[in-house]
């Protein structure tokens, strides 16, 4: 009986690991980015994935060398992006030209950016803030 019980404790033990530790590894922008730069990128949307658990915003824009890239913007959740209001599925379109503003992959070859403001010159829409 007593060999049952340590058995049932080891078992919810490793099940209360086991979902901890993706959410923890989900979240850790440290590991993708480095969060204490800022980068900037302005450019033109060629595609807008609004999903979760992030969001994404695929930018045409150049490097720092002057050659145009495809972006990788990672952005906050639909769900949690929609409760502020400000942002919809229909927010960005193709060819919406925009400046973003974050902090740069740590794989500058991965072209991605954690994104911290966003710009969209022709109307002043506009979206900045905190997401985890």
């Amino acid at each position: 009986m007593k060999g049952m019980k340590l058995g049932l404790l080891t078992a919810i033990a490793a099940g209360v690991v086991a979902v901890g530790v993706p959410a923890y590894a989900h979240h850790s922008f440290p590991a993708t980015y480095f969060v204490d730069q800022k980068t900037q990128i302005e450019g033109e949307v060629v595609q807008f994935l609004f999903r979760n658990p992030h969001a994404f915003i695929h930018v045409m824009a150049p490097d720092k060398d002057g050659k145009m890239q495809r972006w990788a913007v990672e952005w906050g959740g639909g769900a949690a992006l929609a409760r502020d209001g400000n942002v919809s599925k229909d927010t960005l379109k193709p060819g919406n030209k925009v400046i973003v503003d974050g902090q740069p992959g740590r794989n500058p070859a991965d072209h991605r950016i954690r994104l911290v403001h966003i710009t969209r010159p022709a109307d002043g829409w506009e979206w900045g803030g905190d997401f985890e």
